[in-house]
């Protein structure tokens, strides 16, 4: 749990107000699942599918169709990342494509985050971003957040006519909003880092 506090706040105000909080933060703490180190034999979701990490005969890690295969000389968690970040890249564009054709509305440029708070976000210039986390909910959850993301070239905002422009590009966007609603924090508890 951390508390961010405004720059002049007391300390003690904060801690006033965790302690009102108490109850909730503790019945969510209890609530959370344990989180996931990447490492050879755990399992890493990818495309909403668990794949195991497995030791490979050669240099290079890969992606294949039932497992992601790391070298044995070095830690297999940034081999990983690293392949499920460039995986991102390369879907987020080509969903991200798609549906800007499909509107007639191109982005400016398109880069790939490890963020915290938001899947993926538009700017007024037309700049989308994305967390590369996305690679490892199911195919359609990340497909959906392009297409909101991209709906943002169109309508700046959430009001009806933007739902109405990301139903067009998704029809089953609720099913996967509320994916990401239910499921998202699994995506957050992979570690990377060792």
């Amino acid at each position: 749990v951390t508390l961010t506090l405004p720059r002049r706040a007391p300390e003690r105000e904060g801690i006033a107000f965790l302690r009102t909080k108490e109850t909730w933060l503790r019945r969510h703490l209890q609530d959370m699942k344990p989180a996931t180190q990447v490492a050879v034999g755990q399992a890493v979701p990818f495309r909403g599918v668990p794949m195991p990490v497995t030791v490979a005969a050669g240099r290079r890690a890969r992606i294949h169709h039932d497992h992601i295969a790391v070298s044995a000389t070095s830690p297999a968690a940034p081999q990983v990342k690293a392949l499920l970040r460039h995986a991102a890249r390369d879907a987020l564009v080509a969903a991200s494509d798609r549906y800007a054709e499909q509107l007639g509305k191109p982005y400016s440029r398109l880069s790939i985050r490890d963020t915290r708070s938001r899947w993926g976000s538009c700017s007024s210039t037309g700049a989308l971003m994305y967390s590369w986390r996305l690679i490892m909910a199911p195919a359609e959850v990340l497909d959906y957040v392009a297409a909101h993301e991209v709906a943002h070239l169109v309508e700046m905002n959430h009001q009806p006519a933007f739902w109405a422009i990301v139903r067009q590009l998704c029809p089953a966007y609720a099913q996967h909003r509320q994916w990401l609603k239910q499921e998202g924090d699994h995506l957050h508890r992979v570690i990377f880092d060792n």
